[in-house]
């Protein structure tokens, strides 16, 4: 075909040249970004206490920098980078909330336990506050998953508050590679979940231990 006297042809060539020296000049497609998905599974303790009230949740307040799909590391103290071609699935206040509700869900401990606005009568309502999300070299060879929240537990009756506790993880990884550092997430994000779980239970029990009486 005679692409000199063919303007559909030409056009097409045209096309062409410009595809071919645009692959050239931004140097070929770029790599696809890994995304990783701790997802612990967290078994209940039977020493927890069966409880007959309910509980709701809200999703923890954070940082904006913490609470982000970038995987955060700090190379040395005071310093914050993230993971190149790397991110989580859900922001870490997503982790944090899931897994907890998780737990207490697993655990067969609590009759109802749902996201404030789901529309059950939650007795207790949990508020967190992520503090620390991180992979943290803090002077070592290799970097440790660092996770910390603050809890409290509220009685929905009156809004007081019945506990409050921080908890902190630092699980090493077994590597610098960022697939051993997810693999330490997921182990410090499955501890984190579990302590304030049963701290949950405990807490709010014994709250409804000294206060019989109380109406929720």
């Amino acid at each position: 075909m005679n692409t000199q006297t063919n303007p559909a042809a030409r056009l097409a060539a045209l096309l062409l040249s410009v595809m071919l020296c645009s692959c050239s000049l931004l140097g070929g497609s770029k790599d696809a970004s890994t995304i990783y998905a701790p997802d612990p599974r967290v078994e209940g303790d039977p020493s927890w206490p069966n409880v007959s009230w309910q509980l709701s949740t809200t999703r923890p307040t954070s940082p904006r920098m913490m609470d982000s799909l970038r995987i955060a590391v700090s190379p040395k103290p005071g310093e914050l980078q993230v993971y190149k071609d790397a991110s989580w699935a859900r922001t870490p206040t997503e982790m944090i909330e899931d897994g907890v509700l998780r737990a207490l869900e697993d655990s067969g401990k609590i009759p109802a336990v749902a996201r404030q606005g789901s529309g059950i009568g939650a007795d207790y309502r949990l508020v967190m506050d992520l503090r620390d999300f991180e992979a943290d070299y803090a002077g070592a060879a290799v970097p440790s998953a660092v996770i910390e929240v603050n809890v409290k537990l509220l009685h929905s009756h009156d809004q007081t508050v019945v506990g409050s506790q921080t908890f902190r993880h630092a699980q090493p990884a077994t590597g610098t590679d960022v697939t051993l550092v997810a693999d330490a997430f997921t182990q410090a994000l499955g501890a984190t979940t579990h302590d304030i779980a049963g701290w949950i239970l405990t807490t709010g029990q014994a709250h409804e231990m000294k206060h019989p009486s109380e109406k929720h």
